[in-house]
């Protein structure tokens, strides 16, 4: 007689080390939601954090994984999740404590049950908050030596003071800059073209999604890439040819199983991948590592914006994020 799998899961709180600004606003703390899944004594736990700008709470995530509890008992698979349920934080819950709980079952590290080679370190952005250029040149000052990948999160006007005073702070790091949404109505290119004097290697998101079409016929001299433009694979199509690239976060994607499916078609229509995260433990962050192993950027910094991690977390050694021993994940 098999034994039936149960569905719990919770809301937790995690301060961040001070607030985390950006273009939208501040936070000073994140809550996280855990799903676990358990049959017998085996134990699969995933993390999630809500999409704000999709209107999820972690209450409606946390009620969206319990209104699957019948159709987990009833033993549904990863592959079935993509059509039961829809992309959001809540459906990464899920997918990833089911592949926590199948490689339990199969004895096996994750990576290896996705037919994925041994994951190594990579090497994560460091996001620097918005704030006034001051600000951003001490912060980008602080993480000398510390960090080799800079992310920057900018607002729109005053965005080229904000970069160039950020290179002044850390004059030998790699910077990628983050607009969210904040250069619609902005000529795209002479933004871009601005920032090349500063060694920016990617531009995150300038318009507001749904106004791709923005992008028509542009030449940025500097790769764009798609975040809240590109959720799953539904939305690469209208991507192609107006980004170079896509961010990839399993809370947007809906977990691990359609995010590694989405960084490979990515991947085959030429473009390339950053592999990313919302506010979150390491937790949250593990099975993304997995998916971050091909990317050109990485930027699985959440757990390094909290005050504190989870005890059994990743090790951050000058900005290479290194798998804790002994995980499922790595």
């Amino acid at each position: 007689m098999s034994v039936p799998v149960r569905l719990a899961a919770r809301i937790e709180r995690w301060p961040t080390a001070g607030a985390f600004v950006i273009s939208r606003g501040a936070k000073t703390e994140v809550d996280v939601v855990v799903a676990t899944v358990a049959e017998g004594e085996w134990r699969g736990r995933g993390e999630a954090t809500a999409i704000y700008y999709h209107g999820e709470t972690a209450e409606s995530v946390r009620d969206q994984i319990l209104d699957m509890t019948g159709a987990i008992a009833d033993g549904v698979s990863r592959t079935d999740l993509l059509t039961l349920m829809p992309r959001g934080a809540a459906r990464n819950a899920i997918d990833c404590a089911l592949w926590e709980l199948d490689a339990k079952r199969c004895g096996i590290p994750v990576w290896r049950l996705a037919q994925l080679e041994e994951p190594k370190p990579v090497v994560t952005a460091f996001t620097i908050s918005l704030g006034d250029p001051d600000r951003m040149e001490a912060d980008a000052k602080a993480t000398a030596g510390k960090y080799s990948l800079l992310k920057l999160k900018l607002a729109g006007e005053g965005d080229v003071d904000r970069v160039a005073a950020v290179r002044r702070g850390a004059p030998e790091a790699r910077l990628v800059v983050d607009a969210n949404e904040a250069w619609t109505g902005r000529d795209i290119v002479a933004e871009a073209e601005a920032l090349m004097p500063y060694g920016v290697e990617l531009i995150e998101q300038p318009v507001k999604a749904g106004e791709d079409h923005l992008l028509d016929g542009l030449v940025s001299p500097i790769p764009l890439c798609a975040d809240e433009s590109c959720q799953d694979r539904a939305d690469l199509e209208r991507c192609i040819g107006r980004y170079q690239a896509v961010n990839v976060k399993l809370d947007k994607a809906g977990g691990l199983t359609e995010a590694l499916a989405l960084c490979r078609d990515a991947r085959a229509a030429g473009m390339k991948q950053m592999v990313g995260c919302m506010l979150s433990t390491s937790l949250g962050v593990a099975p993304a590592f997995l998916a971050a192993q091909g990317a050109e950027w990485v930027d699985l910094d959440g757990p390094l914006l909290l005050a504190r991690d989870r005890p059994d977390g990743f090790r951050y050694e000058r900005g290479r994020m290194i798998n804790a021993p002994a995980t499922l994940w790595g």
